[in-house]
């Protein structure tokens, strides 16, 4: 069988991960990828774009349990050098601008076999994606734009490339090429206004700084989520010290390294545009946004501040359905999940293990070899791509709720509703259990025990 995934970031080499690892027999999988696929990619790219591998919000982001343990069952030499590269938080902090902490979520799975319990893993962009990327051969990734991809439902599917270089078949095309990505247009070609990317008002600006700045003005092993009326802050320990015994485990906080990761969001009714923006406006904007809050990490923050890039906040509109006639969507392409839901990463990690063990068990029984008639194929993965969709499309509609919930508290507000919202902060931290039931049951959820179930099910 012949594959094709459009998109060489965390979602797309994932997704080659996966299928080298179920799918049965020997299959021809080439990624495209429009920037450059080096490995050591961290510079923008042609035409003044970030490779889809580099930054996003600050350019880190945080890996629940439930993401980390997809990893895990994928290779544990792969987890074990994206934790050695991060650093494990035990609870987040959610603070007033007055410094008031209140509530504390503890962002541990629930306790394993042997006693150990899960962190959540705060981790720059670019290490996730580059060690996952070093596990890829460099010959199975081409630097190169695709125009568009056609789905038909009579052959093989076409992909087309804007260098005019000849098309390429194949039977199955992923989609993980993000949120403005063209791989929509060939599950709705003729219905643009179903998958045009939503800005949300929401804008972030991130990046990092050296901890020993911070050196002694946050507890080890805490990420702090700092809220006002006018804006967000968050920052976390985004490295553990070279030195750390446990510096692999996911399951031992230990001393922070030399990078502290930071963010901050706000409302922008107008979206701006990140190329033609003058980032000593935007640094400045952001010392007169925060200058007054009573976070002295903040302060240290703010006074080293360099902005390189900002970040408007897109989503895409909850589409009808995340594949046509083998071409199947994954991570960001079929729900971009606002920075908010901390799950981003994670649930395109859902996303490809599902589908690929999916696809796996359609194939069961299908010659793996070139006189395999192309329906067949097709049969297989139109199959396994709507059980996909029929397990992941609930969970992912309930992880974007929630997020949204809580996305309008990074949103300009009066000083009344300011107060209103760090009340009812406090009041929930007074339960933690409440609070963190609802955490606990998207992180210590095992997609691949799900998977077998739902197969299980179907079999009776």
């Amino acid at each position: 069988m012949k594959i094709i995934i459009i998109g060489g970031g965390i979602s797309g080499c994932t997704a080659y991960l996966q299928f080298r690892k179920h799918l049965p027999g020997q299959h021809h999988i080439t990624i495209y990828e429009a920037y450059d696929t080096h490995i050591d990619t961290t510079n923008e790219g042609r035409d003044g774009e970030t490779h889809s591998s580099t930054l996003v919000v600050g350019g880190g982001l945080g890996l629940f349990p439930n993401g980390l343990n997809v990893i895990k069952r994928l290779d544990e030499n792969i987890l074990r050098d994206i934790v050695r590269d991060g650093y494990p938080i035990a609870h987040q902090d959610l603070r007033s601008k007055n410094g008031t902490l209140l509530m504390q979520m503890d962002t541990t799975a629930n306790p394993e076999q042997d006693g150990k319990q899960m962190h959540l893993l705060g981790v720059s962009r670019h290490s996730l994606w580059r060690n996952l990327r070093l596990r890829i051969p460099d010959s199975d990734i081409q630097t190169k734009r695709v125009l568009k991809v056609i789905a038909r439902d009579d052959g093989r599917n076409m992909v087309y490339f804007t260098d005019d270089s000849p098309y390429e078949e194949a039977d199955l095309v992923i989609g993980a090429d993000g949120v403005k990505g063209i791989t929509k247009k060939a599950i709705f070609p003729d219905r643009e206004d179903l998958y045009t990317p939503q800005y949300q008002g929401l804008v972030g600006v991130g990046g990092f700084i050296s901890s020993k700045e911070v050196k002694g003005l946050l507890d080890d092993g805490s990420m702090n989520l700092v809220f006002g009326g006018n804006g967000f802050f968050g920052y976390f320990f985004s490295t553990s010290a070279a030195s750390a015994p446990n510096r692999e485990s996911a399951y031992h906080v230990s001393k922070p390294g030399e990078s502290l990761a930071w963010w901050s969001t706000y409302a922008v009714n107008e979206c701006p545009d990140p190329k033609t923006l003058d980032m000593e406006a935007v640094a400045k904007q952001l010392r007169e946004r925060h200058g007054s809050w009573k976070s002295p990490v903040i302060h240290k923050i703010l006074a080293s501040l360099e902005v390189k890039s900002m970040y408007p906040t897109w989503t895409s509109p909850q589409l009808p359905t995340w594949e046509r006639n083998g071409v199947v969507l994954v991570g960001d392409a079929a729900h971009a999940l606002p920075s908010t839901s901390g799950q981003g990463s994670s649930q395109a990690f859902e996303d490809v293990e599902a589908f690929a063990i999916l696809l796996s068990h359609t194939l069961q029984g299908v010659p793996q070899d070139s006189s395999t008639d192309p329906k067949v194929y097709k049969t297989s993965i139109t199959t396994a791509a709507e059980q996909y969709m029929e397990m992941r499309r609930p969970r992912v509609q309930g992880i974007l709720e929630s997020a949204q919930r809580m996305q309008n508290s990074k949103r300009g507000m009066s000083v009344i509703a300011e107060y209103m919202m760090y009340c009812a902060m406090w009041i929930a931290g007074c339960f933690p259990g409440m609070i963190s039931r609802p955490l606990k049951s998207v992180i210590n959820y095992n997609i691949a025990d799900e998977v077998k179930n739902f197969i299980e099910q179907q079999k009776e």
